[in-house]
């Protein structure tokens, strides 16, 4: 994803006090080794990274972090794509294109509400290249 767009997400989720993007990844296998150092409550994945796409890379830190939720950006949302992205683990599927700001606020609050997480600062990784 472009710059751009990544500055918008760390804009649209740093306007909640309580959150902080605590890293950002460029490709897939950057986002598996952000995951491991930095332990974020949730990462947000691309579907179109460079390396490693965003499905692979959710595939591969459903194994070394399985406990950590995991949301999907994409221009081509589906319900097969869908279908596709919770069979590795991922809770949700947000388009770029559809109301992307609020749809991932509530994709990111739901997530934490099912968690349960009643910290006083959310961590997030943006891999969205």
């Amino acid at each position: 994803m472009n710059p751009v767009i990544r500055c918008l997400i760390r804009f649209c989720i740093e306007q909640r006090t309580d959150w902080q993007v605590c890293g950002e990844a460029e490709n897939g296998e950057v986002a598996i080794g952000k995951v491991a150092e930095l332990n974020p409550d949730p990462v947000i994945l691309d579907l179109q990274m460079p390396v490693m796409n965003g499905l692979d890379a959710a595939r591969e830190i459903g194994r070394k972090a399985p406990n950590i939720p995991m949301l999907m950006l994409t221009m081509n949302y589906s319900e097969q794509l869908l279908k596709a992205a919770e069979a590795v683990g991922i809770k949700d599927v947000c388009s770029k294109i559809d109301g992307l700001p609020d749809h991932l606020i509530a994709a990111i609050q739901k997530i934490l509400d099912l968690k349960n997480l009643a910290i006083p600062q959310t961590r997030i990784i943006d891999a969205t290249a």
